[in-house]
């Protein structure tokens, strides 16, 4: 069936040699960069949260403009103009909190919540909100 007669082939004849250090031409397109430090990579918002704590008042949940069916999930590009603003979420399930995001992805939002004294970095599906108003 195979055409190779792979019974001369010796796997100990490629060593490897963890003292030896593989590293890429300085042009090649798949080397990676080394950051110095204070540099960070990708999308990253705020390390500390919001500089102040959220209003002190708890909104009113909008009543659904329509009956029947509810929506699956909240739209991202519905929820993005409230990025690095202070948001009140109603979640699916449990009570509503205080946030301030800083990412919104197409299927989740991360950033901070208030935890009663300070913000705590949060993440969430999209899905699991039932509604939300910036402020």
């Amino acid at each position: 069936m195979y055409t190779g007669d792979f019974r001369y082939l010796d796997d100990d004849s490629i060593s490897y040699n963890p003292n030896y250090t593989y590293d890429l031409p300085l042009n090649c397109p798949y080397r990676q960069m080394v950051l110095p430090p204070g540099f960070y990579q990708g999308r990253q918002g705020p390390q500390s949260g919001p500089p102040t704590a959220p209003p002190s008042f708890t909104p009113q949940e909008p009543q659904a403009q329509q009956f029947g069916a509810e929506a699956f999930a909240i739209d991202p590009g519905a929820i993005k103009p409230c990025v690095f603003r202070f948001v009140y979420i109603w979640p699916r399930r449990g009570d509503g909190f205080w946030a301030w995001i800083t990412f919104v992805g197409r299927r989740s939002i991360s950033g901070f919540r208030w935890g009663g004294n300070r913000w705590i970095y949060f993440g969430m599906d999209l899905k699991d909100i039932r509604s939300f108003q910036c402020f």
